[in-house]
């Protein structure tokens, strides 16, 4: 009788247990989500990451048929943006669109307030933003391998302008340094638009540029594109060569934004929200708009955006053990 009753409980219990956890399976694959989402963009209005997050939350909205709203907080190279988000709730009403910045920042800045990888669970990367190899007209050298031949000749310096110190630029300058057996100089410049300037006015020779700071000035003839930094050809540009076809096999970079969630958001919520982006950057309309702000749509597996965080933190950590570079 005692033991009866015993396995009675048992069986209660377990009842019980089930009872609760379904609803909160359904809740998290079925009625997600139930109010406004956040989506925590850590640089300022009107830069790439930025535009890319108002292009595609204008999309995930009419989908989940809630607002999803863009929180900016910038600073300190997106660390800022980066500890918000980190310390959010993990139910899948804040996401945070992080950039090339936080694969470098592990190892270019110490004391972190947030782990990448640990404080984070990857939903999907979601544009690249091709970096072409730009020149100034009075350079002679129209592709790479003309670049390289003419920046190893002896007792010529060519510098070369970046967005600043430790930036996706600077780092592909580096990187081109590292293969290609050349000493460019790297001169760090606050953001794009004033080392451009300078560029137009030829007191750098070079930019490894992103795409909306260099297009319209490519396409005027104010300077020369020699080669896009990506894998493959930019749909941007497309009769230009990579970098790779013209001279320089097996270099690649680019920057790119990736959307994360904060670790332990619930593996349904993340499947969701996985699948639902993934529909919208593959949207021909997003894909259109995301080209005309300087962005290629580069969706995926969560899965896959892991393996591609942790190449492009290994990546970056030799480059800049290798050019000593250091923060500020």
């Amino acid at each position: 009788m005692t033991c009866s009753s015993s396995m009675r409980r048992r069986l209660m219990a377990a009842g019980l247990l089930g009872v609760v956890a379904r609803p909160f399976s359904a809740l998290a694959s079925d009625t997600w989500p139930a109010r406004p989402v956040r989506v925590i963009v850590p640089f300022p209005p009107g830069g790439p990451v930025d535009s890319t997050a108002r292009i595609f939350t204008q999309k995930l909205a009419e989908t989940w048929k809630q607002p999803v709203v863009i929180d900016n907080r910038a600073g300190a190279g997106g660390t800022i943006g980066a500890a918000v988000a980190a310390k959010e709730a993990p139910d899948g009403y804040t996401l945070f669109l992080g950039s090339i910045h936080h694969a470098v920042n592990p190892s270019l800045m110490r004391n972190l307030p947030y782990d990448i990888e640990k404080d984070f669970a990857p939903v999907s990367f979601a544009a690249m933003f091709p970096v072409f190899v730009v020149a100034h007209p009075s350079v002679p050298a129209n592709n790479i391998k003309e670049l390289i031949a003419y920046a190893r000749q002896g007792g010529r310096t060519l510098a070369y302008g970046s967005s600043g110190n430790g930036g996706g630029t600077h780092l592909a300058g580096e990187l081109f340094n590292m293969e290609a057996g050349t000493k460019l100089q790297h001169i760090p410049y606050k953001g794009s638009s004033p080392a451009m300037n300078d560029l137009l006015g030829g007191q750098v020779q070079l930019m490894f540029s992103d795409a909306p700071t260099a297009l319209q000035h490519i396409k005027s003839g104010r300077i020369k594109v020699l080669g896009v930094a990506s894998r493959k050809r930019s749909d941007m540009l497309p009769d230009v060569p990579t970098v790779g076809e013209s001279g320089l096999p097996g270099y690649e970079a680019y920057s790119w934004a990736a959307l994360f969630a904060p670790a332990r958001t619930p593996r349904p919520v993340l499947d969701r929200i996985n699948a639902d982006f993934n529909a919208t950057m593959n949207d021909a309309g997003v894909r259109q708009r995301l080209l005309q702000a300087g962005a290629e749509a580069d969706p995926g597996s969560q899965e896959q955006m892991r393996q591609r965080l942790r190449g492009e933190i290994d990546k970056w950590r030799k480059v800049i053990q290798v050019a000593g570079i250091t923060a500020g």
